[in-house]
């Protein structure tokens, strides 16, 4: 139980704590009681100075009545993740965010895929498939993020695995653009400034974000400012030259009747 220096990791993690116990209406001393530990450890997970273990997270689960929620987070976030280097920081970035952002030029964005349609795309991925499937959960969390997606219209057109997969996927994207949490608008195929592929933006509660690129090798994250700036820019233009949220569900009732099996 040692303090050491926080890490994105256990930042993330501790963040999630103390969102949990604010909502059950706990002190720090109040929880430390119930799972018979110091409230000075209480503060040092929730400010990411020690990395919690498995058991004491299934614990705070049990006293705050949230479970899974932290153990899940332990998993995703204190547990070896699977994920590729390149893309490692960002998936911590997306579990604590207020806004998530993202534009696909390929491929369904992995928030929004089925598990069929992300099991072609990842093959024998086992951890990453796993990864994958447990980062959808913010989306129907407590106090999920707002998420804003644009797809590139070819993304519905281009076939992956089988028309069964396709048509399931399609379907599960008009069922989630009617969520109150998430917008989805369809953009057509042409030349946008400053585009030249996949990018996901994450911004915190405090403003702070971190973008995610995908490049032919894997992918680029950066807190730099000046490609947040970049990049924010750029959804907003294409936003602007995207199908309404309207027209974009009738594109994709559209997408469902063709890949009808």
């Amino acid at each position: 139980m040692a303090s050491r220096k926080p890490t994105p990791q256990t930042i993330a993690f501790g963040t999630e704590l103390h969102r949990r116990r604010e909502m059950a209406g706990l002190s720090r001393l109040e929880l430390a009681k119930l799972i018979n530990v110091s409230r000075s450890y209480i503060g040092q997970v929730e400010t990411g100075a020690t990395r919690c273990r498995e058991d004491l997270a299934q614990r705070i689960d049990e006293a705050l009545g949230c479970a899974p929620a932290l153990e899940d987070a332990w998993n995703d976030l204190l547990r070896s993740s699977g994920y590729p280097k390149w893309f490692a920081d960002y998936p911590e970035a997306e579990s604590t965010a207020a806004l998530l952002r993202a534009y696909a030029a390929t491929f369904v964005v992995g928030l929004l895929q089925t598990e069929d349609y992300a099991r072609v795309l990842l093959a024998a991925d086992h951890a990453a498939l796993e990864g994958r499937l447990k980062r959808q959960r913010i989306l129907t969390r407590d106090q999920p993020p707002r998420l804003v997606v644009i797809l590139e219209e070819g993304v519905l057109v281009r076939e992956v695995g089988s028309r069964e997969v396709m048509h399931a996927q399609c379907e599960h994207l008009l069922q989630a653009s009617q969520r109150d949490n998430v917008t989805l608008q369809i953009a057509p195929t042409a030349y946008y400034r400053g585009v030249s592929g996949t990018f996901n933006i994450a911004t915190q509660p405090n403003g702070e974000e971190l973008v995610h690129q995908e490049i032919s090798t894997g992918g680029v994250t950066s807190n730099d400012v000046g490609d947040i700036l970049h990049l924010v820019s750029a959804f907003a233009e294409m936003q602007a030259r995207c199908l309404s949220v309207g027209d974009s569900r009738e594109f994709l009732r559209k997408a469902v009747v063709r890949w009808s099996p």
